[in-house]
């Protein structure tokens, strides 16, 4: 977009859109899905998601700003589909003895991908730049994630319902344990909404600092994501020895790397400020990673099995919410010229405010665990 003559602060703008729409769309359907299939909402996702994204580049291209806001909210619903299901989808339907392993594989998933995405994109452009434009690879992308599709008509067409354990019943709407919810969605609150105002624009730090261009930085998110794809697979082994307890030490060094990486805006002038933005940059996103699993497992045992699609749900709402209105305060602050580092610097106060919270959460749990009051979900 930005090659495309859109300012950051009209990118962030757009950007905002995305989550905005899942703001809305995420907590109705969080409610609408309770005790329903989720196998034709996966479907859905993977030719919605494909489709949009083509058409999105085409508008971005010739400037057709209406159209790209209702795309990006159009993509943004269809894309929610999956990060809502997915959690609910693997508690049904996976053992409870590998529910960490299953977890920590989805993450890796994501992962892998990124670095197949970020490689081709370093190659192709490096051997063929003429050829391999930005729009022309990401339209190579949108292409290929239809085979999705294929792998959607290979998953089971069983699924198991959750029941009411007491009456065999289904359980009712809006029966859900609010005060339990609020607590496992505070800490996720926080680190959301300082998220928003950096990560999805860590690339216009990386082009505007130091110039990194989008196939360099794609060969770094690469590495990144090696790291995180790593990390992802020690999980039940990190699990297993520390407990859960391992999520505000994994998440307290996370946001000692975003601080360092702040401080290199004020350090652009010195010879290391970009090797050490590299460093901060790389290790963060696997520290960080490493807590989502075990977050994700710990929240589902903590609210009980009738509470799990209204918290996947809301957990897509705070997130997608609060990145609509990081994007747009981002967008403010760049218009006031307020530094990239001053930025990131406010994302980790609002991290530190979510470890914190964590901390509580897990002594919390620990103490419902003692008392047998966890419903260990099968």
């Amino acid at each position: 977009m930005q090659k495309s003559g859109y300012l950051d602060y009209e990118i962030g703008s757009f950007i905002s859109y995305r989550f905005g729409a899942v703001v809305l769309f995420a907590i109705p359907f969080g409610l609408y899905i309770k005790n329903k299939p989720l196998r034709p909402f996966f479907m859905a996702a993977s030719v919605l998601v494909p489709l949009i994204s083509l058409f999105s580049l085409e508008a971005v291209e010739q400037h057709w700003n209406g159209l790209l806001a209702l795309s990006f909210v159009c993509w943004g619903i269809s894309f929610s589909n999956v990060f809502i299901c997915t959690l609910p989808y693997i508690i049904r339907n996976v053992p409870k003895e590998t529910h960490t392993e299953a977890l920590s594989l989805n993450a890796a998933t994501w992962s892998s991908a990124t670095i197949i995405a970020g490689f081709l994109i370093f190659f192709l452009k490096s051997i063929l730049p003429d050829l391999f434009t930005d729009k022309f690879l990401l339209q190579c992308f949108s292409l290929v994630g239809l085979l999705g599709v294929y792998f959607m008509f290979r998953m089971t067409k069983q699924e198991n319902i959750p029941l009411l354990e007491a009456t065999g019943q289904k359980a009712e709407y809006f029966d859900y344990d609010w005060s339990l919810i609020a607590k496992t969605t505070t800490p996720v609150f926080m680190i959301a909404l300082g998220a928003g105002l950096t990560i999805p624009f860590m690339n216009l730090f990386f082009f505007n600092l130091f110039g990194m261009d989008s196939d360099t930085f794609s060969l770094l998110g690469s590495f990144t994501s090696i790291l995180v794809v790593a990390c992802a697979l020690l999980i039940p082994k990190i699990k297993n020895r520390f407990g859960y307890e391992a999520i505000t030490k994994t998440q307290s060094l996370s946001v000692m790397c975003l601080i360092l990486l702040g401080a290199t805006d004020f350090m652009t002038g010195y010879i290391f400020a970009l090797p050490l933005a590299i460093i901060c940059y790389v290790a963060r996103q696997p520290l960080m990673n490493l807590a989502n699993p075990m977050t994700s497992e710990m929240a589902m045992y903590y609210v009980g099995k009738k509470n799990q699609e209204i918290v996947s749900a809301i957990n897509s709402s705070i997130w997608s919410g609060s990145w609509f209105f990081s994007s747009q305060i981002f967008r403010y602050l760049r218009e006031m010229d307020l530094r990239y580092g001053y930025i990131i610097f406010i994302t980790a106060g609002f991290y530190i405010l979510g470890v914190i919270c964590y901390h509580f959460l897990i002594l919390d749990f620990r103490k419902k665990e003692k008392k047998g009051l966890i419903e260990m979900l099968q």
